[in-house]
């Protein structure tokens, strides 16, 4: 078994920390948000996982996007997200912070800073490295649905 453990050099392979002053914002960026890569493969050698931060600033909506093929967790740090998503944005939820927001790959979506006086910061965490941001030119629903996942989570309702 010894002989099947290949020896690391684990000073270099292993564990690297990205200053919050260093984040890279040579990424594909959406009208109203600005945002920044951390853990990326140049920067750290992730080959599964992208992240980084978004920041949108108060009372402001981002454009219309989906990421593709990838899957999206956004964390709330401070502020309050109000999303809109699906085909016309048609639906609606909001997120504080401690929360998380999961977006499937290809949901067309939009986040929005519900507060007038504060800057949205999140955490942004992606599945791939590709740095995939397709913008849209899609028409908004007047009266969005608001979905309230403490009413309607069947996924986390008991039987």
């Amino acid at each position: 078994m010894a002989e099947e453990r290949k020896a690391r050099d684990w000073r270099n392979e292993g564990i690297r920390i990205v200053r919050g002053n260093n984040l890279d914002l040579n990424t594909p960026q959406t009208l109203g948000m600005t945002r920044a890569a951390a853990i990326t493969h140049t920067a750290t050698g992730a080959e599964r996982l992208w992240a980084g931060t978004v920041k949108v600033e108060p009372d402001v909506k981002t454009g219309a996007h989906h990421h593709g093929e990838l899957e999206s967790i956004i964390y709330v740090l401070r502020g309050r997200a109000r999303m809109r998503w699906g085909d016309r944005l048609e639906y609606t939820a909001e997120a504080g912070p401690g929360d998380f927001i999961f977006v499937p790959p290809y949901v067309p979506h939009q986040e929005i800073n519900a507060l007038p006086n504060e800057t949205l910061e999140c955490v942004l965490v992606r599945s791939g490295q590709e740095p995939i941001v397709v913008n849209l030119d899609i028409p908004a629903a007047d009266d969005p649905e608001t979905i309230d996942w403490e009413e309607s989570d069947s996924f986390h309702q008991q039987p």
